[in-house]
């Protein structure tokens, strides 16, 4: 029975799990983002957010905490340089998963996952928002003009009427 085991195994053994992890990790940290399949990708973002968090803090101890999950000291120099620069003051969610679609061959579902500060494409993304549409600049000028022109014309009125009964 699988009571209490909450994280996803895969269809595989304990070792070939931590070693297919650790690859993809260190596939995610050199190219800063993958396509997998969603299952995976969902499994990739727990093992390697803390791996992210640890180095953060830039001490021996955890370099060789975070070396013996990845084994690579390529991937240790990136995550410990740029990474650790670029999300040095977010406080956590350091990948994202997107979804593609699904796989022609099996049907798997598949996605993206990727390092959220190294997306060039999301960081544009606020500017294209400021876009105004052709139909509110057409009803402002109409909407402001007569609102002016009507409030003088009503209080010049009653002055009027008032200076003519005395």
């Amino acid at each position: 029975m699988r009571h209490g085991k909450k994280f996803n195994h895969l269809g595989r053994t304990a070792d070939h799990r931590r070693a297919m992890l650790a690859n993809m990790a260190i596939s995610l940290i050199m190219h800063k983002r993958i396509t997998t399949t969603l299952a995976k990708a969902k499994a990739l973002k727990k093992y390697v957010e803390p791996l992210i968090t640890r180095a953060k803090d830039d001490s021996t101890n955890s370099r060789r905490v975070v070396f013996s999950y990845l084994q690579n000291k390529e991937a240790l120099k990136e995550l410990f340089g740029p990474v650790a620069q670029k999300v040095g003051d977010r406080p956590g969610g350091y990948t994202r998963v997107i979804k593609l679609g699904f796989r022609q061959g099996d049907g798997a579902e598949i996605a993206f996952i990727e390092l959220v500060d190294f997306d060039e494409n999301m960081l544009k993304a606020p500017k294209a928002e400021a876009k105004k549409t052709r139909r509110s600049r057409k009803s402002a000028p109409k909407a402001e003009a007569p609102a002016v022109e009507e409030a003088p014309a009503a209080e010049e009125a009653p002055v009027a009427e008032e200076a003519k009964a005395e």
